[in-house]
């Protein structure tokens, strides 16, 4: 006999903890408010530098035609040549102009500023970042602060080049 009332016991007090715990869960706060701050994931630091890299080569392109950074940021502009002719026959650069500048009449002026790596230099203020002319198998970089938030051109200036390698330098 005092093993069934012992047993009845243990029984009736392992309902009433069961009972018990979950009455507790309905009246608590999620646990989700409880996650101590020293688990939360910081955000993240925005990106100061923006490194892109643009390649060109024999076939007059630029392989991308959108480049999208953030106002005031730093760019760091890579330009490689990926063909083989010399500068003379096969010059690239890169040009970024300011926002309303025509790219066609800019493209036309360029053609006389050979020496100047066909920046004109009565059009200067209308650049606002450009690498200088390169041949095939090398490589210049160049590094400038994002203008304002809009939209800009820019193209290869060599003879000819900017009817297809243009694009659109996107400030966000």
């Amino acid at each position: 006999m005092k093993k069934s009332i012992l047993t009845i016991a243990s029984v009736a007090f392992l309902f009433a903890a069961c009972d018990n715990s979950s009455k507790t869960e309905s009246t608590e706060t999620p646990a989700a408010t409880e996650t101590p701050a020293a688990t939360e994931t910081p955000a993240a630091a925005p990106t100061t530098e923006a490194v892109v890299t643009l390649n060109a080569g024999d076939d007059m392109k630029y392989d991308l035609a959108d480049i999208t950074v953030k106002a005031g940021q730093t760019v760091k502009l890579t330009l490689h040549h990926t063909g083989k002719q010399p500068v003379t026959a096969m010059g690239h650069n890169f040009v970024l102009l300011a926002q309303g500048v025509d790219v066609d009449n800019f493209a036309k002026e360029a053609i006389a500023a050979k020496d100047n790596d066909y920046i004109p230099t009565a059009m200067a203020n209308d650049v606002i970042a450009h690498t200088k002319t390169i041949g095939g198998g090398e490589s210049t970089e160049i590094t400038f602060t994002a203008p304002a938030a809009g939209a800009y051109d820019f193209l290869c200036s060599f003879p000819g080049h900017s009817a297809m390698m243009r694009g659109k330098f996107v400030v966000e």
